[in-house]
């Protein structure tokens, strides 16, 4: 994370513990360059509230009814990140199952800002999500790397840089696991221009500098590059920004809609191009959000790839997954054994267990580990145990399947094609896909 000329200091998790130990209170800050919970009067570090930001985001939360609409239209029950909270809200998926419900089509889309040469277990949580509604639905997928807008927010990446992390990047996307036949990843920096580079000025054209500023808080400190890029990332959710994937019929095109799984501090975008995409004859796009990743150092913070000792990179060796979590991994235990035999430990701010509740897939065990650890039956250095096997098992698996991506491979998910899947409108690739 980089300050930024215009911009107040970027709230790390390093800076948030300053501010904790002076006891400055600070406010919650969530936008696609800062997030934390902010630190109250006492110099107590505060997780992020979600419940405030769906109300102050106007978001509306996913709740047991809708998650068993969910089950019940796709007949898949829905994925642990749903059921147990980490997924927490969204902007019109239901509109999504009814058209999944007539067999209308429609089409996933995510991205990815590339700031490293590796991503970290916390930039998983969404392209492992996406992958399983790319399953679940059987549709088309279109993945982002804002290598562009990496340059032009990071004082200290070149566009060098940004094309090396992006090359690096893809390769981790990939090793999720997702389908090429599917699938089309792009790199701003090759691939706008054309129909794509149409929308980005259609939207452009709608948008005022006074709404960037109210949206994202610049000034006139940011660079034009920054007020601009909201129209680029709007562009990749209208389906005309993609005619070799859905033809070049622009009526019958305009009329599919995307699904944008994300995590929240990416919502600020997609409201621009909400309140625009009707103005455009466009549908608008649906979201569905994700909670943060907490940083090591815990509650209000998330991982941040420029900060090492934050995050569990999936380039790390178990050796050093084992040292991140011993040493640094916020716990909710008591001083003492003998204090955490007797009042038990908070599952609820203990990143060990915050770790385990989103890629331990089992309920029933993350069930009983919660309540042996807030019983004191199960103490922090056991927690923490049981969080160095998940990780190092999940990070390894990532390995494996990411040494078997070739530049072969990732060149062909990068080379604008035609994509396969049920129901495609194309009537060309439908065609194929039949054969």
């Amino acid at each position: 994370m980089v300050d930024e000329p215009g911009q107040p200091p970027a709230l790390t998790t390093l800076s948030l513990a300053e501010k904790a130990h002076e006891k400055q209170p600070v406010n919650q800050v969530v936008t696609p360059f800062d997030v934390s919970g902010g630190v109250d009067e006492h110099g107590k570090l505060l997780p992020v509230d979600y419940d405030k930001l769906v109300r102050e985001f106007g978001a509306t939360p996913i709740t047991p009814t809708l998650l068993e609409r969910f089950e019940k239209v796709t007949g898949h029950r829905p994925h642990r990140f749903m059921r147990r909270g980490i997924v927490f809200s969204h902007r019109d998926l239901t509109a999504i199952l009814d058209r999944y419900e007539k067999g209308q089509p429609f089409y996933l889309y995510t991205g990815r800002g590339p700031s490293s040469d590796s991503m970290h277990v916390g930039h998983t949580v969404p392209f492992e999500f996406t992958k399983w509604l790319q399953d679940v639905f059987d549709v088309p997928l279109v993945i982002m790397m804002t290598d562009d807008e990496k340059y032009m927010h990071s004082a200290k990446v070149e566009v060098e840089d940004a094309k090396r992390y992006t090359k690096a990047n893809v390769k981790d996307i990939i090793a999720v696991g997702f389908d090429m036949k599917k699938t089309f990843i792009f790199s701003d920096f090759d691939f706008i221009g054309g129909a794509f580079y149409e929308n980005i000025c259609r939207m452009a054209k709608r948008i005022t500098i006074n709404q960037v500023r109210g949206t994202f808080g610049f000034n006139d400190s940011n660079n034009i590059g920054e007020f601009h890029f909201c129209a680029t990332q709007s562009a990749t959710a209208f389906a005309t920004s993609f005619p070799q994937i859905f033809g070049t019929d622009r009526k019958k095109v305009s009329s599919i809609p995307c699904l944008i799984p994300c995590a929240i501090d990416q919502d600020p975008y997609f409201r621009q191009c909400r309140d625009n995409a009707e103005k455009m004859k466009y549908k608008k796009p649906s979201l569905i959000h994700s909670v943060f990743l907490p940083a090591l150092q815990g509650p209000g913070s998330k991982m941040s790839a420029s900060v090492d000792v934050s995050a569990i990179f999936m380039s790390d060796a178990p050796s050093r997954i084992k040292n991140k979590i011993n040493k640094y991994a916020f716990s909710g235990g008591q001083e003492t054994a003998e204090l955490h035999r007797e009042l038990g430990g908070n599952s609820k701010v203990d990143v060990p267990f915050q770790y385990l509740t989103f890629f331990l897939e089992d309920d029933a065990e993350l069930e009983s580990i919660r309540k042996s650890y807030e019983s004191g039956e199960l103490m922090t250095g056991e927690m923490k145990q049981r969080c160095i096997a998940e990780l190092q098992t999940y990070v390894q698996g990532f390995q494996e399947r990411r040494a078997k991506v070739t530049d072969e491979i990732v060149a062909e998910f990068m080379r604008p094609r035609s994509l396969e899947w049920k129901g495609n409108p194309n009537p060309v690739v439908a065609e194929t896909t039949k054969k």
